[in-house]
């Protein structure tokens, strides 16, 4: 399988926020959430010390909010082929391919927890391929990045190759869809100059 080509890191953001406790970039106004996501907001407290900045940020819109929290839930904490650890990896490649500064950051310590590896979030964060993995995983991750960077490229070998380290075709389907929903996270994050929880910074070091 041909690698992509390297890309250079691209140059520093202009216009950085000058509220040091702004979420976002954006001047969006909460709305009032109802009891479930004040249930969902609280349960993150409780599980997490504080709540997502991801989460602060979508909830401008509740219908919005409530569908990012269901996809998200869904791709990530529901039954699968896949671990929570892997979803969580592929997580950290897609989003280090998009260059995306909150998604490395949240989803590097969720790789840290889950795998009790302070190093491999960080790892992953700055290039998959230098991480030892086995064959199932770096399978894994070389799709993913494919995916992200030239997704008209995949074609039957690279599902092959997926299959061959013994993933199902479910399996493949998952994998897709952890990569296209940060896909388009680590675009809105972007868009938006979402800032990652300080919590992130040292959470499973």
């Amino acid at each position: 399988m041909n690698e992509p080509t390297a890309r250079p890191h691209p140059p520093a953001a202009a216009g950085k926020q000058d509220d040091p406790a702004a979420v976002i970039a954006l001047d969006l106004p909460t709305a009032e959430l109802d009891a479930e996501m004040q249930a969902y907001f609280g349960k993150c407290m409780e599980k997490l010390g504080f709540v997502p900045n991801v989460l602060q940020a979508y909830a401008f819109d509740l219908a919005k909010l409530k569908a990012f929290v269901a996809m998200s839930d869904n791709l990530m904490l529901a039954p699968s082929g896949l671990s929570k650890l892997e979803r969580e990896m592929i997580a950290v490649t897609v989003s280090c391919a998009n260059f995306c500064h909150y998604c490395i950051i949240a989803h590097g310590a969720a790789v840290r927890k889950l795998s009790g590896d302070a190093m491999l979030g960080d790892i992953l964060a700055a290039n998959y391929r230098a991480a030892s993995l086995d064959a199932r995983t770096r399978a894994m991750l070389d799709f993913v990045w494919k995916l992200t960077l030239e997704p008209w490229a995949i074609e039957e070998e690279d599902r092959a190759r997926l299959r061959e380290t013994g993933f199902k075709d479910r399996d493949i389907w998952d994998i897709a869809a952890v990569a296209g929903f940060f896909a388009m996270s680590n675009r809105i994050a972007s868009a938006t100059e979402m800032r990652p929880n300080g919590e992130y910074y040292t959470l499973g070091r």
